[in-house]
């Protein structure tokens, strides 16, 4: 707790008594300062409690003397009686009313060396104080981070040693952790002065709460911002310097270790696109726990190297259970996730192909990388390769002949529909998008494959087409992208 006039009057045996300035009792006392300079502004570094006895004080001058005082930052005067004036000059009290000084009437029995001693031995327990709470708080901090629960846990611990709000932001300014989740308002405003903090740490004021930033690492991957209603004491600035230290190096771990397990899944895709896919699975399962699931979609994601990165980072954050890799310039992810499939949305310069195929790896990849193309090409945030397949084969056709063979052939299909009796149409589609195997679509459908082939079986009979012609299966998969 920082010493004040206001603590300092309140040591009765000093006897001390207001006589101005009491709108200024509560600034801080950073060291007690005899003087009987007519202007001691010179020697004074700012918050300083002078005492004098006034022996070079005359008439007329008590204006000039204040506002040098309160030029130099001075917190408090105490003005020593009984020696050279038998009471505190009534233009002092005023001149120092009008400023905003605080203005102490030092009695007789009062020496300054008492005053002196008393501020001395607060300024000690002050500084003893800090170290401690520095001290416990980086311990406390230390722990938390051997115990690699996870940054959200050392950024919690942090605000409550602080008391005050925490952000762990990544290099674009987005947030990653929050303590409390309200600190997240400030995220907006703050990624104004990110900008100017390239390494080391930034004081700022954000919608009116001081806040400090620092930068983590040494080229940025992140900030750490802590602010509140006040400025950081000594300890709390202590106790934030090494939060960031932490997270600095917590982030360089993760980072080689990210570094390495995208190698490793590099390596597993490969091997799944040349086919060693029992190799692969086994490898993956022994790393990583558990394999991918196939057969399955692949989804591949095109872009900018910068929004390849940051989908690789959400994915490593957000999606743990998911196998992906970098393969080339892309990022190949083996499964279909409607979480996934938001990136494009989430990040500016991405763009995702989804595969046809579930069961050969390398044509479903080959599918989803023509299919991201094609999205890349026309601006979209995600294609489907058979969508793509289509709309190629619907440019060469008469949309007038298309729309009018396709009610022929669907017509049927969709009066079946209408009864309510089942949905022939939306099984249809996704039986033929999992290439006719049952058990995909049906798990897609939600509904038993016996359920899927009396549905495909219903699609037959008033279509009056055979499901396992290839040519049939063309032509239905056409009349439902037209």
């Amino acid at each position: 707790m920082a010493l004040t006039p206001r603590a300092l009057v309140a040591q009765r045996p000093l006897g001390l008594r207001v006589l101005a300035g009491r709108a200024g009792l509560d600034r801080e006392i950073t060291w007690v300062h005899p003087t009987e300079l007519g202007d001691p502004s010179p020697y004074l570094d700012g918050g300083e409690l002078l005492l004098t006895t006034g022996l070079t004080f005359g008439s007329g001058q008590a204006g000039d003397y204040v506002a040098r005082l309160v030029g130099a930052d001075v917190t408090g005067l105490g003005f020593g009686v009984g020696l050279s004036h038998a009471e505190v000059p009534a233009e002092l009290v005023g001149a120092a009313e009008r400023a905003g000084l605080p203005l102490l009437e030092v009695p007789v029995p009062t020496p300054f060396i008492a005053i002196t001693k008393a501020v001395s031995a607060a300024l000690a327990a002050e500084q003893y104080e800090s170290l401690v709470r520095t001290g416990r708080g980086q311990q406390e901090l230390t722990r938390t981070a051997l115990r690699r629960s996870g940054p959200g846990a050392l950024v919690r611990r942090l605000a409550q040693l602080v008391d005050g709000w925490v952000l762990l932001l990544d290099g674009a300014g987005s947030v990653r952790e929050a303590a409390p989740a309200s600190a997240r308002s400030f995220a907006r405003p703050l990624r104004a002065e990110l900008d100017r903090v390239r390494t080391g740490s930034r004081l700022a004021t954000v919608a009116g709460e001081e806040v400090v930033i620092q930068a983590l690492g040494t080229r940025t991957r992140g900030f750490l911002a802590v602010g509140g209603p006040a400025r950081l004491d000594a300890a709390g600035q202590h106790i934030v310097t090494t939060a960031t230290a932490l997270l600095s190096l917590a982030q360089e771990r993760d980072r080689a270790r990210g570094a390495m397990f995208r190698g490793l899944r590099a390596g597993l895709l490969r091997l799944l696109l040349d086919g060693s896919t029992e190799l692969a699975l086994g490898t993956a399962r022994t790393v990583f726990g558990e394999a991918p699931a196939l057969p399955g979609p692949v989804v591949v994601l095109v872009g900018t190297a910068r929004a390849r990165a940051a989908a690789l980072e959400i994915l490593e954050s957000e999606h743990e259970r998911a196998f992906f890799a970098e393969h080339g310039d892309t990022v190949v992810v083996l499964g279909e996730e409607p979480a996934v499939l938001e990136l494009p949305e989430r990040i500016a310069g991405l763009h995702a192909g989804v595969s046809s195929s579930t069961v050969d790896v390398e044509l479903a990849r080959r599918q989803a990388e023509q299919a991201a193309e094609a999205a890349r090409s026309a601006g979209r945030s995600s294609v489907r390769s058979a969508d793509h397949a289509a709309e190629g084969l619907l440019a060469l056709i008469d949309p007038a002949a298309a729309r009018a063979f396709a009610r022929e052939l669907l017509g049927p299909l969709r009066e079946h529909d209408a009864t309510g009796r089942s949905e022939l149409l939306e099984s249809l589609r996704c039986w033929l998008e999992h290439n006719g195997h049952w058990d995909a679509a049906a798990a897609r459908l939600g509904v038993h494959r016996h359920t899927l082939r009396n549905r495909m079986a219903k699609v037959a009979e008033l279509s009056g087409r055979d499901l396992g012609s290839p040519g049939v299966r063309a032509e239905l998969w056409l009349a439902l992208q037209v």
